[in-house]
Formats: structure tokens, C-alpha cells, sequence
């Protein structure tokens, strides 16, 4: 399966309630790359990278967890990098 990588910027409840501990988490049980970092204005960035099918799975998962209340999500592909791991920044 060819690898995308995507630009995410999640707005709502996503600060203070385990976001980024829980995306790293399901990313990196996913076998997904990249990186997840709150911004100063409230939101959450993240960089994800593996197959369509995995990144999907992954937003979905997050839409599950509990505390976690996402309004909305800017998002975009950007160019597959080289890297081995899903890191907080």
C-alpha cells in the first residue's frame, strides 16, 4: 500500500485532556510516523504518515476516545517523509 502523509489541525476540546498522549499512543500501535504538537492558540498539529487506511483508522479512534471532543479538522497532504517513529513535540 503506498504511503500519504497528511497536516492536521484539530480544533475543540483537544488540549488538557490527553490528545496528544493518546494520538502517539494509537499512532504508533497503528505503525503510523510523525508528530503531534499543541499550538499556542488551543489547537492540536499533527503530521501522521502511513497508508490512507491507517490515518483513517486512527481519526476515527480519536473521535472515540473519551474527554477528547473534536469541532473541527483542517487538513492536508503534504510530501511522505523519511522517519521511523511518532514523537510529542
Amino acid at each position: 500500500m503506498e504511503k500519504i502523509r497528511k497536516h492536521f489541525v484539530f480544533s475543540g476540546r483537544v488540549q488538557g485532556v490527553g490528545f496528544r498522549y493518546r494520538s502517539s499512543y494509537l499512532a504508533r500501535d497503528l505503525g503510523l510516523t510523525g508528530w503531534v504538537k499543541n499550538n499556542w492558540d488551543g489547537k492540536v498539529e499533527m503530521e501522521v504518515q502511513g497508508t490512507r487506511e491507517e490515518i483513517g483508522k486512527l481519526l476515527s479512534m480519536l473521535y472515540q476516545q473519551r474527554y477528547i471532543w473534536i469541532e473541527d479538522i483542517e487538513a492536508k497532504e503534504i510530501p511522505v517523509q523519511k522517519e521511523s517513529s511518532f514523537r510529542i513535540r
